[in-house]
């Protein structure tokens, strides 16, 4: 019974999810039967429209990641083609098994399925009309989807019978624990440019010439893209933009509030439900039997749960006053209020402030200047527009209209100029040779548009144009190769035991770092290195300008005392239990296409991926 309850909750959430994805509303047209399916497994097919639902369930999901809208091209660059097409496989293997296992449900347990999708639900139940128009305006009929209910509960079940039982021992829990929760003291020395026993001598043209040509990556200028662009912001057109005083002054009245603050007080209101029980506590505070915390304890309460954080007395309607006429922090009440009477604490008073016209005028004229030349821009697009449509260049944008020319030898690390808008980085990594200019428009105001000249591949810099360069990584080079060289002799004395003479200038003492702490200055491989290290081992880590001579003092397990650790171990098992059924669930479906085959179209694929931006 409880495997059956279990199974409901699963198909239940499974079901509202298919929903939803099914009424995402993603067109797909018609590719004719030879593309109705995007790949086959077996006799099961993915046609068409799951595939672009589950595309762009994924595109969008991404693009939130990313925090910006994200076209199937940059998407593809994350493989999320390959995801999709791979977890609907994978389904459709599941699918196919279940078919030849004669694995499947009646029509009442359909029936009982949809009726209990909220989305169909009305005052008086199910309701077949809103059912019946959803799976229309989605292209669907409810024999489909009857059958997609009744495929993906057989999936369910195959699924629950694969990974059903498989949890992983106490044994290899408590393993993973002791592991993931072992501590280490230790003790280390750090070695800088300040250690070096003499100075490092400069470098012979053999010397320089070599480590040239033994770090290319260090001279290296990545591939770069040159692109000329046109670019305008409200910054270039501020000169023509006219704010009178009369607009200055609506605009400060509009946003008073911004420049006039009342004073203002931290409140916390204590409220009772008779007027007897506030008098009694009104006697016990003032006889100081009782504090305004234990007050608040007795009514069951928190001071959280009091605080109405900064008010003024226009917040505190009839309150306002009295509260208002107190002259330093203090108790005023019981106050009659609309939710009975009340005791107001307040706490700070936070005086009120005001800003002029005239001290706010040369920002409220930037401002509005900046916002108007916005405006004027978002109005000028659509004559740039037209511009490009009729096969205006770059140039001709910098000779017809405001905007401003230049080339760029752009690169993703770069960030200043016109590469500090986030629109024009996007845009410069996917542009083309062979893409038509076309306006873009950016956030912060302002638009620009941009064309792919030239991609210069990387290429390693002549040593005669970086001498300096070279010769200074070449130092510093040899700083850490020396100072690690020192560093490396003294951790051969610490191994004697004679620890005085390497550990009394310098000494740094670490206690209870995890395998996810880390130590101040040190580089996190630092830490992956300590743990792989016995008590009492020593070991010298290179940094960026040195070295540490590190030496393991104690290893030391969990405790078992630790209050969180049965909860951690539950979080390890049941993540540990995840990884087991999707693992076991993968070598099964992999087992299964490995003996059905499958098929793909790649045509039916290439149709859809041209219908998304």
């Amino acid at each position: 019974m409880a495997t059956k309850k279990k199974l409901g909750k699963t198909l239940g959430a499974v079901l509202v999810g298919l929903l939803i994805v099914s009424l995402m509303g993603f067109a797909v047209s018609d590719f004719g039967a030879s593309t109705r399916a995007v790949a086959k497994v077996g006799d099961t097919e993915i046609d068409t429209r799951t595939y672009a639902n589950a595309l762009q369930a994924d595109l969008q999901t991404l693009s939130r990641q990313m925090g910006t809208n994200m076209t199937l091209s940059q998407g593809r660059q994350f493989g999320i083609d390959q995801i999709a097409l791979g977890r609907l496989i994978e389904e459709a293997a599941l699918e196919n098994e279940a078919a030849l296992l004669g694995l499947s449900v009646g029509d009442q347990f359909v029936a009982d399925e949809i009726a209990r999708i909220p989305n169909f639900q009305s005052a008086d139940g199910f309701n077949r009309e809103a059912f019946v128009d959803a799976l229309r305006r989605n292209g669907t009929t409810v024999r489909e989807f009857n059958d997609e209910i009744r495929a993906d509960t057989a999936r369910n079940i195959l699924r629950a019978g694969i990974v059903g039982g498989l949890t992983a021992s106490d044994t290899y829990i408590d393993t993973l624990y002791n592991w993931a929760r072992e501590t280490r003291d230790v003790t280390l020395r750090v070695y800088g440019p300040e250690d070096l026993d003499g100075a490092i001598p400069a470098p012979t043209e053999a010397e320089l010439t070599q480590f040239h040509e033994e770090n290319p990556e260090l001279f290296t200028i990545p591939e770069t893209r040159v692109i000329t662009y046109a670019l305008l912001t409200p910054q270039m057109i501020l000169d023509t933009i006219d704010t009178s005083d009369e607009d200055l002054r609506r605009e400060y009245d509009a946003r008073i509030d911004q420049f006039v603050e009342p004073e203002r007080r931290l409140v916390e209101r204590l409220i009772y439900p008779s007027t007897d029980e506030a008098a009694a506590a009104k006697a016990a505070l003032d006889a100081g039997e009782k504090t305004f915390e234990d007050l608040v304890s007795e009514r069951g309460l928190e001071l959280s749960d009091i605080d109405l954080g900064d008010v003024s007395e226009a917040d505190l309607d009839a309150a306002g006053a009295p509260v208002f006429a107190l002259t330093e922090p203090g108790i005023a009440g019981p106050i009659d209020t609309s939710l009975g009477p009340a005791f107001f604490r307040v706490n700070a008073i936070l005086a009120a402030s005001e800003t002029t016209f005239e001290e706010a005028r040369e920002e409220l004229a930037a401002e509005l200047s900046a916002d108007r030349a916005g405006r004027v821009i978002l109005d000028m697009s659509s004559d740039i527009d037209d511009l490009l449509a009729g096969g205006a260049t770059i140039e001709d944008l910098g000779s017809e209209t405001e905007m401003e020319t230049g080339t760029i030898e752009w690169r993703p690390d770069m960030d200043e100029g016109i590469a500090a808008y986030a629109e024009f980085r996007a845009a410069a990594q996917t542009v083309t040779e062979d893409d038509f200019p076309e306006l873009i428009l950016i956030d912060e105001g302002g638009a620009f548009a941009l064309r792919l000249d030239e991609i210069l591949p990387p290429r390693l810099q002549p040593l005669g144009e970086i001498r300096e360069e070279v010769t200074t990584a070449w130092t510093e080079a040899q700083t850490v190769q020396r100072v690690t060289e020192q560093a490396q002799a003294a951790g051969e004395v610490l191994e004697t035991g004679d620890s005085a003479a390497v550990l009394e200038l310098g000494t740094i003492r670490e206690t209870g770092i995890a395998r996810d702490g880390f130590i101040e200055g040190m580089p996190g491989g630092v830490i992956d290195g300590i743990f792989q290290m016995a008590e009492g081992d020593v070991r010298v880590f290179q940094t960026p300008t040195g070295a540490a001579l590190v030496r393991v003092d104690t290893v030391i397990p969990p405790s078992e005392d630790d209050p969180e650790g049965s909860a951690i171990k539950a979080a390890l098992a049941g993540q540990v239990d995840q990884s087991l059924a999707r693992d076991a669930l993968q070598m099964f479906s992999g087992a299964i296409q490995n003996r059905t085959g499958i098929d793909i179209n790649q045509q039916a694929i290439n149709a859809i991926h041209a219908q998304f931006p």
